[in-house]
């Protein structure tokens, strides 16, 4: 087996890891206005423009006063993390966990086709419905399906289980927006109170979603 040789360097680039790592995030804090937002939510947003490399993102945030102290408690006591999506899943760094916390995402489940077929909507959202059993006091983290939240809302509405806290930033162009205005208005319109974190508009996604549920479980970066 020949030995493998790096290439001769062409480019004037920064290489090392930690040197990296800690660079993105003094640059992201000082790029990004941060002010006005709630306690230990600066974190949090500073992990989601890491994630996305979008420095405006913060204008479009929006946290509930309550949804880091929250989620934190619920982690910190062996919550489960509800996720819409594998890619979500995946995304959640495992050692971050503070009580090794199970990650879920029941999208693969065998029932989650028929359900959609039966209901006449998405696989994201029927897997929603399987969560029912682990929903009490769970940290949920959407971050792909619109109709994965819209689905939630409507289970919450109907008296399902209320979870600790709700990362919901799923992406799109069909509905995205439509369903995160709709959860930042569950408390005004229905009377349910749920700490959440949201983003305004279309975008959102898994690396989004995971980042902020990796801040939320370690407060350190």
């Amino acid at each position: 087996m020949s030995v493998l040789k790096r290439p001769p360097r062409h480019y004037d680039y920064v290489d090392s890891g930690p040197a990296i790592y800690v660079d993105s995030f003094a640059t992201i804090r000082r790029e990004t206005a941060l002010d006005g937002l709630p306690e230990g939510a600066p974190t949090v947003a500073v992990r989601m423009v890491h994630g996305t490399g979008q420095t405006d993102l913060v204008h479009d945030l929006v946290f509930h006063p309550d949804l880091v102290p929250a989620a934190r408690a619920a982690l910190e006591a062996g919550a489960p993390v509800l996720a819409d999506a594998h890619m979500v899943a995946s995304g959640v760094t495992r050692a971050r966990l503070p009580k090794d916390n199970d990650v879920i995402c029941l999208l693969r489940d065998p029932a989650v086709p028929s359900l959609a077929r039966d209901w006449g909507t998405t696989r994201s959202a029927a897997a929603v419905s399987l969560w029912e059993p682990h929903l009490e006091g769970a940290v949920v983290a959407i971050g792909n399906a619109p109709t994965a939240l819209f689905h939630l809302l409507e289970m919450l509405i109907d008296g399902a289980p209320r979870p600790a806290a709700i990362v919901g930033c799923p992406v799109g162009f069909i509905g995205a927006a439509e369903s995160k205005d709709a959860l930042a208005s569950l408390a005004a319109d229905h009377g349910i109170d749920v700490p959440f974190l949201t983003v305004r508009g279309r975008r959102g996604g898994s690396a989004m979603t995971a980042s902020a549920v990796n801040a939320l479980a370690q407060e350190a970066e």
